[in-house]
């Protein structure tokens, strides 16, 4: 069994803005999470990771970044894309149940313990981060 280690680490993977960048990204985070001892965290994260590198795919056209951080025994799960707007403030998820689109946000304002978004411009990254957080309680 893998111990898990308090020790902070982190890991970006840079994806294609391409629909199979959503599976790459989810079974990469699960490996990550499977190798640091965190698999407990597993499915939740790759709910959030999902939704996140959905919407960064779905809704702009240049390339995106999976962002996994751990640090203080929390999980923080970003999604990057070179589209500086902000996102869509999520719906309440009572309201979203029957749509089709439209219930990422909110299913990741559900599951996590924390959420925001922050634009960036620096080191030539321009576009913005969407992340969440998961406490490992």
């Amino acid at each position: 069994m893998l111990e898990i280690t308090n020790d902070p680490w982190e890991y970006c993977l840079y994806i294609p803005n391409d629909p199979r960048a959503v599976t790459v990204s989810r079974r990469t985070l699960r490996l990550i999470l499977t190798m640091h001892g965190l698999i407990r965290l597993a499915d939740t994260a790759e709910l959030l990771a999902t939704e996140l590198i959905s919407n960064a795919v779905r809704h702009t056209k240049g390339p995106a970044a999976l962002r996994v951080r751990w640090t203080a025994s929390v999980l923080r799960i970003g999604a990057w894309d070179a589209d500086p707007a902000p996102p869509e403030a999520p719906v309440p998820l009572e309201q979203v149940t029957d749509l089709e689109e439209g219930r990422g946000l909110a299913l990741v304002k559900a599951c996590a313990d924390l959420w925001g978004w922050q634009p960036l411009a620096r080191e030539g990254n321009r576009g913005k981060v969407v992340w969440c957080e998961l406490t490992a309680a």
